[in-house]
């Protein structure tokens, strides 16, 4: 099963937390064995796997990358000042997989799935696929 929804970000770097829409597809799909694979169709834009009850941590993850990959000075700059937007979005990926149990994503007590803007505000698509 494949479903898609959209993510409307606020900010021009964001981090969403997606996973209730997530578990309701899963939920959806009937699947009480196998993954579920989350994936963001956009260079830059990522999805992660972190913690969702401190909101600092979606901060932190961002000036992290920041502080990694500084804005302003790549190549691609020229063509649409996004150059850090890209590295960034690389870095961290474009999609999870998450194991299906029980008709449940199995994640830890403190895990989420995250939807990272890194070029907003936008509206992003994201991809869940459950097998």
């Amino acid at each position: 099963m494949q479903r898609e929804f959209h993510v409307r970000t606020q900010r021009p770097r964001d981090v969403v937390d997606i996973t209730e829409t997530v578990a309701r597809i899963v939920a959806e799909s009937a699947a009480e064995e196998g993954i579920c694979s989350v994936y963001v169709p956009h260079a830059t834009a990522a999805i992660v796997v972190n913690e969702n009850d401190d909101p600092n941590i979606g901060l932190d993850l961002l000036d992290a990358l920041d502080k990694l990959v500084p804005q302003g000075v790549w190549r691609h700059d020229r063509v649409d000042d996004n150059g850090a937007a890209h590295i960034k979005a690389a870095i961290l990926g474009p999609g999870e997989t998450v194991p299906v149990h029980g008709g449940k994503l199995v994640l830890g007590t403190w895990q989420c799935l995250m939807l990272v803007e890194l070029d907003g505000p936008r509206s992003r698509r994201v991809v869940v696929t459950v097998r």
